[in-house]
């Protein structure tokens, strides 16, 4: 699976339409939602509809397929694993993680599954969502709990009703747990993906707080209405000098690996295997358009 994740767009999985329209959104994702954008007297139903959809619309060419399942305190969590985990879904999107302990638990959960249903051991991946005050404090720690997580994510709507404060437009209430979710999501080594923006309407809103996410470090965001996929998409390409420098890093790299070095210079700057691969992953972002 390639991770090119520059927007990730929440559907309902009530939303029968919605499900169907999604695939020509132009997200690097499609995560179908199982917990906050359904009432709970149509949870059972929106698992049903999620397990018909899934095979329908996957499409590894296009788009990464997720599932957002309910929260481990629910009581839903098990049955959703069941409902949906196949050989056509590719995340599990977590939400509610406090800490490792929870994180373990799923990864448990998801051995047993794959192992009941023949898919491969390990195939599906883990995408927590740490939005709680104990969550942020165990970030790194939850970061770490598994080989399946390749991406997690801040929930500033959690975490302020966590923390008993008010959620602002300014946002400053979230800034500190936003840096340090990147921050620990880097020094894992998994993907910081950004929460979404909830005034969908606002584009300017849409573009500040994008550009504040990319700034600190998250390399995409979830989006809840595809007229957000094109802006966010566009916020996360690389931009025409960073182009240039990765073309420029992969030439002079690539051209002192055959005479055998594994390091080698640029305007001053060293160019080796990591700073190369970096210089790889611009190019591919723009090679998926």
């Amino acid at each position: 699976m390639t991770l090119i994740l520059r927007s990730l767009l929440f559907v309902p999985a009530i939303r029968e339409r919605f499900i169907q329209k999604a695939p020509d959104s132009g997200a690097d994702a499609i995560c179908l939602d199982l917990e906050d954008s359904i009432a709970p007297e149509d949870k059972l139903k929106a698992r049903e509809m999620v397990k018909a959809a899934i095979p329908k619309i996957a499409d590894r060419e296009k788009y990464i397929l997720f599932c957002r399942v309910n929260g481990y305190d629910t009581n839903l969590l098990e049955e959703d694993l069941l409902a949906v985990c196949n050989e056509d879904l590719d995340v599990i999107s977590l939400p509610k993680g406090n800490g490792p302990g929870i994180i373990r638990r799923v990864d448990h959960y998801l051995t047993l599954i794959e192992k009941q249903k023949g898919l491969t051991p390990g195939r599906i991946q883990i995408a927590p969502w740490i939005e709680s005050a104990e969550g942020v404090l165990n970030a790194l720690e939850m970061c770490q709990a598994s080989t399946r997580i390749t991406m997690a994510s801040f929930g500033s709507e959690d975490f302020t009703h966590d923390m008993g404060i008010p959620r602002t437009t300014a946002s400053k209430e979230v800034e500190w747990a936003n840096y340090r979710v990147a921050t620990s999501c880097i020094a894992a080594g998994v993907i910081p993906i950004a929460g979404p923006e909830m005034n969908y309407k606002n584009e300017n809103k849409l573009r500040e707080s994008t550009d504040f996410s990319k700034s600190i470090g998250y390399k995409g965001r979830y989006c809840i209405h595809p007229s957000q996929v094109p802006v966010v998409n566009s916020l996360f390409q690389p931009t025409e000098v960073e182009i240039q420098e990765a073309r420029e890093i992969i030439r002079t790299y690539e051209n002192a690996e055959k005479i055998g070095l594994g390091a080698t210079g640029l305007d001053g700057m060293v160019v080796d295997r990591p700073v190369y691969v970096r210089a790889l992953a611009v190019i591919a972002n723009i090679e998926k358009e």
